[in-house]
């Protein structure tokens, strides 16, 4: 079971989920994200409460922060798989950069 709530300030969109981020709720955090990054302000995804995280809630979260919605989280589980997902990502983008002038 999962609980969704969107708060809209001028210039920031915050989508804030409680739960469970398994692969039965994915569907309706994303649909919620894509409606929100579609009126052009930055969307934050909050991740409070959150008791579990499924293999899917994780891929949801690496589209979601690669499509550039910040993910924030409370707790020391959430904040640790946020934080090792937007690790990874920024990672895997410097390792794209070239090195010493040279192209990949």
């Amino acid at each position: 079971m999962i609980r969704v709530t969107k708060t809209e300030e001028q210039s920031l969109t915050t989508v804030t989920i409680e739960g469970q981020l398994t692969a039965e709720s994915i569907a309706i955090v994303e649909t919620c994200c894509h409606q929100a990054k579609s009126h052009g302000n930055p969307v934050e995804l909050f991740l409070r409460d959150i008791s579990a995280v499924d293999q899917a809630g994780e891929m949801l979260l690496r589209r979601l922060a690669g499509k550039g919605i910040r993910l924030v989280a409370r707790g020391v589980y959430t904040s640790y798989l946020v934080q090792s997902l937007t690790s990874a990502s920024s990672e895997k983008d410097r390792s794209a950069l070239p090195r010493n002038g040279q192209h990949r």
